[in-house]
């Protein structure tokens, strides 16, 4: 940890030096909340995000706060370890051309809807979940979709000499709608409530437990974890069959996989919570976990310390150090394509558009694995050999 704050009603602890000033804001908010619990994590790769710190990790007690998950419910990370020792660049160039026919990127969907048995059980439609039952024909068009923003499909030369693949992507529009509906909810209760509510401008409207809607909310929540997960397994299939396809490839270690947007009920202090990180890995001691890095930089296979100060918890990424806009506007985009060229990556940063997602957009990897090996210990270091952007 590099430092606490004591000037609120609990402790923010942080895994960083220096935060922006509207997410170490946010932070405060998070820590005079009356449901926070013992005290606020922020981790290494923390940035500002909607209503709390991508990067954060909160804990309440008797409240589920949806904009604590954040809209992309689920999103996580998925890699697999291959036989492989070695690619060939035009291997890679085969595999990356079939993966944008076969995986749908950005906004597009399947034309077709994906078989039923694709989605997580369809059975659980019939425990009030109105809202995925609403979008569900609509997912089965999705699932197996990356995506737009920070995803990725890579493929990855390991410090353990092999081959590995790797997919971030999330529950697509399915998390997106239950994410707002459940959060109109929360403003609307807390329009009831008063004074006493949530100050508005923090975003971060809260639903009891005790209530209907923060039921049915953890309910649809938990859907949409297990759909973003289906969808990442869905791309790792693609693209296991590809890579056999073009390198005869025929031994895949089992998939590691983990989520760093939910909330989760866990026990902390002696105490049973609703743990949420909205950008933020569970690192249980012992218990494996993905922590990748930005376009074109090492990603990393980690193993949890279990530390409780983090609510055993850490990094989910490298995090931004500019906005999306900031990026396109102040980054050359020569400059980090030759990054990229430099590192010998097959990329596909093309246009200034595209450096939202470009190195120089995102936090030193290295130095945020470094902030937080009080809470993980490295098993893996991956470099990229070839990247398909969402």
């Amino acid at each position: 940890m590099k430092r606490v704050i004591t000037t609120e009603k609990i402790p923010l602890m942080l895994w960083l030096d220096e935060l922006e000033e509207e997410a170490l804001t946010q932070a405060r908010h998070l820590a005079n909340l009356d449901c926070a619990f013992h005290h606020i994590a922020i981790m290494a790769d923390a940035h500002v995000g909607f209503g709390m710190p991508i990067g954060g990790v909160l804990a309440t007690s008797g409240a589920v706060i949806p904009n604590a998950v954040g809209v992309d419910i689920g999103c996580g990370m998925r890699a697999v370890r291959t036989g492989l020792s070695d690619v060939a660049t035009p291997q890679l160039k085969k595999i990356l051309s079939a993966l944008r026919a076969a995986v749908p990127l950005g906004f597009k969907h399947h034309d077709k809807p994906r078989p039923v048995e694709s989605m997580p059980d369809p059975g659980a439609l019939e425990q009030d979940l109105p809202v995925v039952a609403g979008e569900f024909a609509s997912a089965r068009r999705q699932i197996g979709t990356l995506g737009g923003g920070n995803h990725f499909i890579e493929i990855q030369r390991g410090s353990d000499q092999r081959i590995w693949l790797m997919v971030h992507s999330g529950s697509r529009n399915l998390g997106y709608k239950v994410a707002g509906h459940y959060n109109d909810l929360a403003v609307q209760l807390a329009k009831k409530k008063g004074k006493d509510a949530v100050p508005k401008e923090w975003q971060l409207a809260l639903l009891p437990l005790v209530s209907p809607e923060g039921q049915r909310y953890l309910r649809e929540m938990e859907y949409c974890v297990a759909f973003a997960r289906a969808n990442r397994c869905e791309m790792m299939a693609a693209l296991q069959e590809i890579l056999a396809e073009v390198t005869g490839c025929d031994q895949f270690d089992p998939a590691l996989d983990v989520a760093h947007n939910y909330a989760a009920r866990e026990t902390h202090f002696f105490n049973e919570v609703w743990v949420h990180r909205k950008g933020a890995t569970r690192a249980f001691k012992g218990e494996y976990g993905i922590v990748p890095g930005c376009q074109g930089s090492s990603s990393y296979i980690v193993r949890g310390l279990g530390n409780p100060q983090s609510f055993m918890s850490c990094s989910h990424g490298a995090g931004r150090v500019l906005g999306r806009k900031q990026a396109q506007r102040v980054l050359n985009l020569q400059e980090e394509i030759a990054k990229l060229e430099q590192r010998h990556v097959l990329h596909s940063l093309r246009h200034r558009n595209d450096l939202e997602e470009a190195p120089g957009a995102y936090k030193d990897i290295g130095e945020v694995i470094a902030n937080q090996l009080d809470l993980i210990e490295v098993v893996v270091e991956l470099q990229p050999l070839a990247v398909l952007k969402g």
